[in-house]
């Protein structure tokens, strides 16, 4: 297991050379490979369990919710009455576990294509993995672009928690995969998908933009501190289809949401889509 020497964990990805996170390592938990990926999971000595898979960190107990938050509650909270959604990726059950904060919704349907990543997540993660608890939750274990072939005109938010485009995720940064949702939303519907890092990948990022702005009628980007991903920060890519801006919140959240979140609220809604000048000048041009 080359990526821990002396015990201490290295990530050093592919898609930011030059540089590596590094965390303590308390105690290995788990390491095998999947059907599809290397999947590692082990105990820090600062930051909870983490699960890594190929080398690359998905998410760390100390810091997961200022990621899974965001991705969730602002598709949740630009649109005016999300019934249904639809979670591709996110196997480690974070983002079900937001979603469930809202009572108004009435369905969710995740599709995890890698079913070890959620069988360890709920061993290991089960502060995250909790979200699988809820009776909303339909799980389908299976590839998320051939489910929406299945149901089209469907689902009120779609959130793609993926990880980086390289191996099984890379599809999930093609324009087909972002046509497939625009088919599987329904109108007035919005995308929110894992949209990289301004400081490392505006070479991905204005690209896919641009050509999805030829499907979807509101193509944004937002963004949230966090401190084990690459640079400190991870983007969203929202979109939607015949659904207004999403810079800002149709509702407030409740006084018992307010009380459950850490990170997103309102004011972090709004702010997560001011970028500084050389991202917005990369990702949109101006």
């Amino acid at each position: 297991m080359d990526l821990i020497i002396d015990g201490w964990f290295h990530e050093r990805g592919e898609l930011w050379p030059g540089q590596a996170m590094s965390l303590q390592v308390k105690k290995v938990l788990y390491h095998g490979r999947s059907k599809f990926q290397d999947v590692l999971v082990f105990e820090s000595t600062n930051h909870g369990n983490v699960l890594v898979l190929d080398g690359v960190i998905q998410v760390t107990e100390r810091d997961e919710f200022a990621y899974q938050e965001m991705m969730a509650h602002i598709p949740l909270f630009a649109h005016p009455n999300p019934e249904k959604v639809l979670v591709i990726g996110g196997g480690d059950g974070g983002i079900l576990r937001e979603i469930a904060k809202r009572p108004g919704v009435k369905e969710i349907y995740i599709c995890e294509i890698d079913g070890d990543v959620i069988e360890y997540s709920k061993k290991y993660l089960p502060s995250l993995a909790v979200g699988y608890d809820d009776p909303r939750v339909t799980v389908k274990v299976m590839d998320g672009a051939i489910f929406m072939d299945e149901n089209q005109d469907n689902f009120d938010v779609i959130i793609t928690d993926s990880s980086d485009p390289i191996g099984p995720a890379s599809v999930l940064f093609e324009t087909p995969f972002y046509n497939a949702m625009h088919k599987s939303l329904r109108d007035g519907g919005i995308v929110c998908t894992q949209g990289e890092n301004v400081w490392l990948h505006l070479d991905i990022i204005k690209p896919l933009m641009d050509s999805i702005k030829q499907t979807y009628t509101d193509v944004e980007y937002a963004y949230t501190t966090i401190p084990t991903y690459p640079s400190g920060q991870i983007g969203f890519i929202i979109a939607g289809k015949n659904s207004g801006s999403s810079k800002a919140p149709r509702r407030e959240p409740t006084k018992e949401q307010v009380d459950s979140l850490k990170y997103y609220s309102s004011e972090i809604h709004e702010a997560a889509f001011v970028l500084p000048a050389f991202a917005k000048k990369g990702i949109f041009g101006a």
